[in-house]
């Protein structure tokens, strides 16, 4: 079967088509695990993060009031 019908049957374009085989052309499925994994781990983190800098934040304010 061709990649462009693939592409078509699918509803992926060829420029994203490309783009992901750039990036994980030469990967294998555990690296590819591996890699989704430590992407949603990430993704946890930068939440957490975004969190704790906003109480930070209020503290801050709240301290700056008080004085």
């Amino acid at each position: 079967m061709p990649v462009a019908e693939i592409l078509r049957k699918h509803g992926i374009s060829r420029p994203t088509y490309f783009n992901w085989k750039a990036k994980y052309g030469g990967t294998s499925v555990p690296e590819l695990r591996r890699l989704k994994e430590l992407e949603q781990e990430n993704a946890k983190l930068k939440r957490m993060y975004a969190e704790l800098a906003l109480e930070n934040a209020a503290i801050k304010d709240v301290l700056h009031r008080k004085l």
